[in-house]
């Protein structure tokens, strides 16, 4: 099959990354994919080829009234990228706005259209002409992929009927993250780490959305044996650095981990998140659990079907420090609990996410719902639910 995705957006981010991840997984089952975005260096190290296309900013509050003015011509320039990449057998979009335009297309570049969502739908979505454009544009698909049980729900409760969205979990490079021992000594010894310290990790953006606060505020109630590792980047920064000063140099912040985000893994002894209030399926945590790390979260959105007792909790209240603080005490003291949480946190991740697994699986929807059965290289299209395909002659 060949795989023409559609993403733009004015940052790389969680979604970007699983997005390209999926596309790498399906190119090593013999497909092809290209990626149309106005983020030349979203693909990275993988082997997606990527196009340029500028169709405007993502939909939002801020950014609807010039995407409405600038409309026709955003579609006609879609339209023209996507003529030049014809024939095709997937036209795979992420974000709300390619989602709303792909309605709007011919048919024939419809193809088998299939939307990805990578979280909940925006609450602007969720009522009145907004909603009512949303649900319209979703009949046009033949596939909806939800990350996560949450988003599915979501996608659903605005008026998607559940049978035609199916929960796919991101796709990981499994075997490519695992602890190191080395790579824990490295990192702790350039923090100034002692050895006998246990550390709270947490990988996130620094973003208000996202209450690393949380995190900081629960070191503060811990005994002077836990350290904190902050490791992200973005606006919230310096805040998040003035709060911390109280803990006298048990605070470190790194920037978001690259290729040595298995060595920072291994350098905490539990991984925390902090979901956003529309939050999708997390890679950190999905990280934390290959790099053999129980798992904390600082609230249910986003993760509710991720962690659980055994690999990690979900502390109740959510976003309270001494409810955080009550679920770090117990491994303080207990290393083989968090070795043998750790241990199944791993083996969970690899069941779910691993790319050869869920890869098979994604190709195995999109051929059931029409792809790749024509004889020219281009799959079936689906022009609403219930209807009857059309094979490109």
């Amino acid at each position: 099959m060949k795989i023409v995705s559609v993403m733009t957006t004015s940052s790389r981010g969680g979604a970007e990354f699983a997005a390209v991840e999926m596309l790498d997984a399906l190119i090593d089952r013999g497909h092809e994919a290209v990626m149309l975005s106005d983020q030349p260096r979203i693909g990275r190290d993988t082997r997606v080829q990527v196009r340029p296309v500028e169709i405007g900013a993502k939909l939002s509050k801020t950014s609807y009234a010039q995407l409405a003015a600038m409309w026709v011509p955003y579609l006609r320039r879609l339209r023209e990228v996507l003529e030049q990449e014809w024939p095709y057998d997937v036209l795979l979009v992420h974000y709300k706005k390619e989602q709303l335009m792909a309605h709007w297309l011919p048919e024939r570049l419809r193809a088998t259209l299939v939307w990805a969502e990578w979280g909940p739908v925006p609450f602007p979505l969720r009522r009145g002409v907004p909603r009512r454009m949303y649900v319209k544009a979703s009949e046009d698909a033949a596939a909806i992929m939800a990350v996560s049980a949450g988003t599915k729900e979501s996608v659903r409760a605005v008026g998607v009927p559940a049978e035609r969205i199916e929960v796919v979990p991101n796709v990981l490079r499994t075997d490519e993250i695992a602890p190191t021992a080395e790579g824990r000594a490295r990192v702790r010894a350039e923090l100034g780490i002692p050895d006998h310290a246990f550390v709270v990790g947490c990988i996130s953006r620094f973003h208000h959305k996202k209450r690393n606060d949380v995190v900081v505020e629960a070191v503060k109630l811990l005994d002077e044996r836990v350290h904190l590792v902050l490791a992200g980047d973005g606006e919230t920064e310096s805040e998040l650095r003035a709060l911390a000063e109280p803990l006298n140099g048990r605070a470190h912040f790194l920037p978001t981990p690259g290729a040595n985000v298995a060595e920072v893994l291994s350098a905490f002894d539990v991984s925390v998140f902090c979901p956003s209030p529309t939050e999708g399926a997390p890679r950190a945590v999905i990280l934390g659990m290959l790099a053999e790390r129980p798992c904390l979260a600082t609230g249910a959105e986003g993760v509710a079907d991720m962690i659980f007792p055994g690999i990690g909790a979900i502390t109740e209240p959510e976003n309270d420090p001494q409810a955080l603080a009550d679920v770090v005490k117990p491994y303080l003291d207990d290393p083989a609990r968090v070795a043998r949480e750790g241990a199944q946190a791993r083996q969970q991740a690899v069941d779910t996410y691993d790319a050869r697994v869920v890869a098979e699986r994604i190709e195995r929807m999109w051929q059931a719902a029409g792809a790749g059965g024509s004889s020219n290289g281009a799959g079936g299209q689906h022009a609403g639910a219930g209807a009857e395909r059309v094979r490109p002659g």
